[in-house]
């Protein structure tokens, strides 16, 4: 996959990433989660914190939100599974029913 340059803007600071192909809006996206999430905590700060303080929070925030996901994922997953295990035991009964009848 080709990678090209997108420029972004973070914290007031403008950055040359490189991204993939067809990856652009993703990246912009992206970024505009971080300047809104760093506003939030600029915002929440009862103190004067330095740029690097605030950036340090909302990275953070955002890799506890993420784990947060990941584990509800995990979560529904096993409840999915426990669900198709309990579907597929139904149908074996009921099909073994059906063969004893008949």
């Amino acid at each position: 996959m080709s990678q090209h340059s997108v420029t972004i803007d973070i914290a007031n600071r403008r950055m040359k990433i490189a991204c993939p192909k067809g990856q652009e809006t993703s990246l912009l996206q992206a970024a505009q989660e971080v300047n809104e999430r760093l506003a939030k905590v600029q915002q929440q700060s009862n103190t004067t914190k330095t740029p690097e303080q605030n950036l340090l929070m909302t990275a953070l925030n955002l890799a506890n939100d993420l784990l947060i996901s990941q584990q509800k994922q995990a979560q529904e997953k096993i409840a999915m599974q426990n669900q198709i295990d309990l579907l597929q035991s139904t149908i074996q009964k009921a099909v073994g029913q059906n063969k004893k009848k008949a």
